[in-house]
């Protein structure tokens, strides 16, 4: 019999957010989805419909850590069996444009909060959370806070030591480098990286959208033995091991 499993995901507005909904409405390990959002997502209700599965949207229009723990504690209290947490949340484009402090509201308070409240439900024992590559807690805090810049980094790697230091047991940790599919990414870019990517270090590879949200599912239905990180080859390698069939008995 299949294990039946609710996904609790917050970041849903997204690219890679959208994907991992996707992902999740068409996985029969799946039988609920809970989502947090300011707003209800169209295509998470229309998912929801088509797949026949069940879609709970908890609201939180003031997205502040306070108010975000608080639906995040309310949503879990009403879910029976396994819950699964999902983190893809972050600002996309235009960090440069932001101060540090309004970076880390967002990417370090939002998600430290939002572990803590799976933690404290007592009913998460897995968070897969998405990070970038080249995340650093003790890279500089200087200069821009653009995508890929130290700063940035910096932010990122704050982010990940706040989730894991306040989440629950098991954190998976995904850090993907160019995202091909996201509506931050330029198509130029999307079209050129792949072409260079024999002399790319293995990490810093670019990935799909759908790619990363594979990734994930593939980790929050069999958990790891220990807190990791992935990079590239360990999220082709995530995939892989999710497409296997299990031997006929």
């Amino acid at each position: 019999m299949t294990r039946k499993r609710t996904a609790i995901v917050l970041g849903g507005s997204g690219s890679v957010g959208a994907a991992l909904l996707r992902e999740l409405f068409h996985d029969e390990g799946f039988d609920a989805v809970i989502t947090l959002s300011r707003r209800s997502l169209p295509e998470a209700v229309a998912l929801a419909r088509t797949t026949g599965r069940t879609l709970v949207e908890k609201l939180v229009p003031e997205m502040k850590p306070a108010a975000l723990a608080a639906a995040t504690l309310d949503a879990a209290s009403a879910v029976e069996g396994e819950l699964e947490g999902f983190s893809v949340l972050g600002v996309g484009a235009g960090t440069g444009k932001l101060t540090l402090e309004q970076h880390r509201a967002v990417d370090v308070a939002l998600n430290e909060a939002f572990a803590r409240a799976l933690r404290d439900s007592g009913k998460v024992q897995h968070l897969a959370f998405m990070s970038a590559a080249g995340a650093d807690a003790t890279a500089k805090t200087s200069g821009s806070g653009a995508a890929g810049m130290a700063r940035y980094n910096r932010v990122k790697g704050e982010s990940e030591a706040a989730v894991s230091a306040s989440g629950p047991a098991l954190v998976s940790v995904f850090r993907p480098a160019m995202i091909i599919g996201s509506q931050h990414t330029p198509w130029l870019l999307e079209k050129a990286l792949p072409l260079f990517s024999f002399v790319t270090p293995a990490k810093y590879r670019s990935i799909r959208v759908e790619q990363i949200a594979q990734a994930m599912v593939a980790a929050a239905k069999h958990h790891p033995a220990t807190s990791a990180t992935y990079h590239y080859p360990e999220m082709m390698a995530l995939i892989a091991s999710g497409q296997r069939q299990p031997p006929a008995t």
